[in-house]
């Protein structure tokens, strides 16, 4: 291998006369240049994976008829509240298929008054670091057979739709959508993501309803700006189905809506906080729909699971009272209550239906939680029509 001068050779790129590398002198110096990329392995094309495991006439039912039902929750032309409720992340898809067989039934009794979408998260941002989720590494222990992770969660995805259930997940990164997204009804960005560019471009192209979240820190403004943003058109360079770079045109996503999740500075689940953001969404020149975020550990559920039915009984009072800004509430919900690490051991000394991240309430709770949100739609309908 010839020696180069390195320092020579970037004190020549930088040289406004144009000077052309020969191949083999390319080659050398970009092995030289340092790098933190370890490996690249091929990622299976969305177009692939889609073919491989399509999705069925069942299945494309219950997603068309989740995106429409969302909408016209999220537009105001229907009255019912707006319920994602599931596991924090789906790490076994078993367990994960038997949930979704009680939430359909419980759905199924309560579809006058609440939309449910089940919560059906595949990937999990992470503070610092952990496990990633579904997609990122299936097996649970830092293998990371990402090509195995979509395989899985795109065959859960049809699993879970073909039983009738609408699905709902957080739009992380902007690959794995091309991978899922024609099987998603209802999508979230995290309040990490609300203020990224790449994210308000991706949103501006799914065709169905997503929601932001406000900052970290409680902001609204962030939240706000990227409904406005998505809604617009984009040009951005992005993934076509075949795995291939492209520039990717949007025509805009009109049905995006604020999540209030809190944040750092407190939570933002209670009328006053409510009357706030209808202000401020209508100064913008937004639509008045807002959801209500029951957990999260650095807002409205302050660090315990538990406290998710209060919130949700705060916000259910609200709506009894007559509030039509709230179009919905978002559960963390599982079989069993709160949550569990990865023993020792690794997968196979889990124990089933409790939640590998974020803390949930158990089934018993959900049902109550779900029937009471139920009860203050019915009351809110009494409500209003009494002052008609």
């Amino acid at each position: 291998m010839p020696i180069l001068d390195l320092e020579k050779l970037v004190d020549d790129t930088r040289s406004t006369t144009p000077r052309l590398l020969h191949k083999s002198t390319l080659r050398t110096t970009l092995t030289l240049l340092p790098s933190a990329v370890l490996a690249q392995d091929p990622l299976i094309a969305p177009e692939l994976l889609i073919s491989e495991i399509p999705l069925t006439n069942a299945s494309l039912k219950t997603v068309l008829q989740g995106r429409r039902d969302a909408i016209e929750i999220i537009m105001g032309k229907s009255d019912r509240l707006l319920v994602m409720c599931g596991p924090c992340s789906l790490h076994d898809p078993v367990t994960a298929l038997e949930y979704c067989g009680r939430l359909k039934a419980l759905a199924d009794k309560l579809s006058d008054d609440i939309c449910i979408i089940m919560r059906a998260y595949l990937e999990k941002p992470r503070t610092t670091v952990g496990w990633k989720g579904l997609i990122n590494d299936p097996d649970i222990d830092e293998s990371y057979k990402i090509n195995k992770g979509l395989r899985i969660s795109r065959q859960l995805f049809c699993d879970l739709t073909a039983l009738g259930m609408p699905i709902a997940s957080e739009m992380l990164d902007t690959i794995s959508p091309q991978f899922l997204a024609d099987l998603i009804s209802l999508g979230a960005i995290g309040a990490r993501t609300t203020e990224s560019q790449l994210h308000r471009e991706l949103a501006s192209g799914l065709s169905f309803p997503v929601g932001f979240k406000n900052g970290t820190d409680g902001s609204l403004t962030v939240a706000i700006d990227a409904i406005g943003s998505a809604a617009a058109k984009h040009h951005f360079m992005g993934v076509t189905k075949t795995g291939l770079a492209a520039i990717t045109k949007t025509s805009g996503n009109e049905h995006g809506f604020v999540i209030l999740r809190g944040g750092t500075k407190g939570t933002n689940f209670d009328a006053e906080s409510v009357k706030t953001v209808k202000e401020t969404l209508t100064k913008k020149g937004q639509k008045q729909a807002i959801m209500i975020d029951c957990s999260h550990e650095t807002g409205n559920s302050n660090k315990d699971h538990r406290n998710q039915p209060k919130v949700a009984k705060v916000v259910g009072d609200q709506v009894r009272a007559g509030e039509k800004s709230i179009i919905g509430l978002m559960i963390e919900s599982h079989i069993n209550e709160g949550n569990q690490k990865v023993p020792a051991e690794g997968p196979s000394g889990l124990k089933k239906g409790v939640s590998i991240t974020d803390a949930c309430i158990n089934w018993e709770t959900t049902v109550e939680t779900l029937e009471d949100l139920a009860e203050a739609v019915r009351e809110r309908r009494k409500t209003l029509n009494g002052h008609s």
